[in-house]
């Protein structure tokens, strides 16, 4: 076992997967369920402002100094596309005062003596500040589109909506037709509206889609798989899929995404590419399968051996060799693992 385990790991080092432990093995062997989350994980994470919508009261200069700027003290991919649009157009951002961040809601706080809301419409209705029908028009399309909104107000009103859209990662598709082989049913886990989630799942071949979870619902929804009766896998890369990762039977961090998503999961893939997750789980079951088999030809050559020997039946010498051709097979038998190569 230690030897597979030591050629296992060291050839999912070479392939860019990091074992954490050598019961993680047969945590794959049992998984049925792969739970995704969307963002950095299916899609490639780095959003891009495409369009801003605004009502007759302002223009898009100042929505993009405004919102822009608040944006910019967020450290979430969809904050920064806005922040990094509105750099690209205005140039030096203003800064932000009293900057508040509601998990899955969205952001808060004074610039330019403006108290500035940006997030879902749902964060803004609760500040008193509803959509007008061309802004919830211009929302319900770009979701349709299968890209997402982000509204945002000030001095009391809602006043723009900025589009944003992600990508899907070009090998996306592919690592969920490959899952699919390996018996795992995909799940999309996403914080983003049900419109944008069915578009991506789509894309990629994804049917069970689980939409508009907060961050803190996210063990939830893991746990209550849980209770179906299902092993779930799940692979996400941010700080919001940390307790997820770690409530899953099995955790696969993307290496490009945070240092508290790694440290909570079982698997790390440092290329931060899906298909990695495929020879992640491949490997893990190779590595199972070889270990299994170095039991029972090492049980096989030793039981059959020794008790003739003591018996008279067997030369002693030829049961010391079986004694030692089983070693030898073990090492030899494991060894091939390190011609493990994915075929993508």
């Amino acid at each position: 076992t230690p030897t597979a385990i030591l050629v296992g790991t060291g050839r999912g080092a070479q392939l860019g997967i990091l074992i954490r432990g050598p019961e993680i093995l047969e945590s794959t062997r049992q998984v049925d369920t792969i739970v995704l989350d969307k963002t950095g994980t299916v899609t490639v994470g780095k959003m891009t402002l495409i369009d801003v919508i605004f009502t007759k009261e302002t223009n898009r200069s100042e929505v993009l100094k405004l919102v822009g700027a608040l944006e910019n003290a967020s450290e979430h991919p969809i904050a920064q596309a806005i922040a990094m649009g509105a750099k690209n157009e205005l140039g030096q951002l203003l800064s932000v005062e009293s900057f508040v961040s509601k998990a899955g809601l969205g952001v808060q706080g004074v610039v330019n003596a403006h108290v500035v809301i940006a997030g879902r419409s749902a964060h803004l209705d609760e500040q008193g500040m509803p959509l007008n029908s061309k802004m919830q028009a211009a929302k319900e399309l770009a979701e349709a589109n299968g890209q997402t909104a982000i509204v945002a107000g000030w001095d009391g009103k809602a006043k723009a909506v900025l589009v944003v859209a992600d990508t899907i990662k070009p090998s996306s598709p592919l690592a969920i037709e490959k899952l699919r082989k390996l018996g795992l049913a995909p799940v999309l886990l996403t914080g983003d509206n049900k419109a944008v989630a069915n578009s991506v799942a789509s894309l990629v071949g994804i049917e069970e889609v689980i939409a508009e979870v907060l961050p803190a619902d996210k063990v939830e929804v893991i746990r209550r798989l849980q209770e179906q009766g299902r092993v779930v896998a799940m692979v996400g890369d941010g700080v919001n899929d940390a307790a997820a990762l770690a409530q899953a039977d099995l955790g696969l961090s993307m290496g490009t995404g945070t240092d508290a998503a790694m440290q909570a999961s079982d698997l790390t893939l440092v290329r931060g590419d899906l298909l990695s997750a495929n020879d992640a789980i491949m490997l893990s079951r190779k590595t199972l399968t070889i270990i299994k088999s170095n039991l029972f030809w090492a049980f096989a050559y030793n039981v059959a051996a020794i008790p003739l020997a003591a018996a008279g039946l067997l030369n002693p010498m030829i049961a010391g060799f079986a004694m030692a051709f089983s070693s030898l097979f073990v090492v030899g038998n494991s060894l091939r693992l390190r011609n493990f190569n994915p075929q993508h």
